[in-house]
């Protein structure tokens, strides 16, 4: 029961963040426990009661959680023609500054000037490398390859005022969300590789898109309604093993 608690709560989370910028879905997987030996046990609390019990026997002994991880399959794009909007076009991430210093990732591509005039996510948090926003630029345009140029009232061209570079990880699964559209390196996920944005399958910047969350909503429809069927026979078998014991201990008086 707790296992397909867990199941519905993780399904719950990916529903509620279906129109979350750059969310990633998560998925429960599960395993068996040890299998126990009923002859054996039955050896061990009466004799004689285990000849009566097949020796090739083991029984299983309930359901665990094996993991819990996220799919980093791709969302699809949508156009808002926002200068401040990017989407990485591929496995990369965004490297951000993190109040204590720490580096932290994102794919949610929804950026802002902040107080101190750099490119920085909704939540405030300054992109790695620094780029500082000219106060006089007119117009910004981020290109595929990562270079952040600015172009001023008075310009005719724009200039190149810093790149955005890109983070993949060797196992991104291992990712350690830490809420924000946020995550953690951790020693599942491997160390940060920096690649430049189109290399290296980190994939190229698409300015004025975003990435929406890849929920696909029938399919966790579909599977929080099956995990609920789950739970409610579960339960359902607990009411059944509890009114089979009453009834022992009735006939015992």
């Amino acid at each position: 029961m707790q296992a397909q608690q867990l199941n519905v709560d993780t399904i719950a989370n990916n529903l509620a963040n279906v129109n979350t910028t750059g969310f990633k879905k998560a998925r429960v997987s599960f395993s068996d426990l040890v299998a126990k030996d009923p002859a054996r046990a039955a050896s061990s609390q009466v004799d004689g009661d285990a000849g009566l019990i097949s020796q090739g026997l083991r029984l299983g002994s309930g359901v665990g959680i094996a993991n819990l991880s996220k799919l980093f399959d791709m969302g699809d794009l949508k156009k808002t023609d926002s200068p401040l909007d990017v989407t990485v076009q591929g496995d990369g991430f965004l490297e951000v500054l993190m109040p204590d210093g720490s580096s932290a990732y994102t794919r949610g591509g929804t950026l802002k000037v902040n107080k101190d005039g750099q490119l920085a996510t909704l939540a405030g948090y300054a992109l790695k490398p620094g780029i500082t926003v000219p106060e006089d630029t007119q117009a910004l345009v981020l290109q595929p390859d990562g270079r952040v140029q600015a172009r001023a009232a008075n310009q005719a061209s724009a200039t190149d005022i810093g790149k955005i570079d890109l983070v993949r990880f060797a196992s991104p699964q291992g990712l350690l969300a830490e809420g924000d559209n946020l995550y953690r390196s951790s020693s599942a996920s491997g160390e940060a590789i920096s690649v430049r944005a189109g290399e290296d399958g980190a994939g190229s910047l698409a300015q004025g898109y975003l990435e929406g969350s890849n929920v696909k909503m029938v399919e966790e429809m579909v599977n929080l309604m099956v995990a609920q069927r789950t739970y409610e026979a579960n339960v359902k078998i607990v009411q059944a093993a509890d009114e089979i014991l009453g009834l022992v201990n009735g006939l015992r008086r």
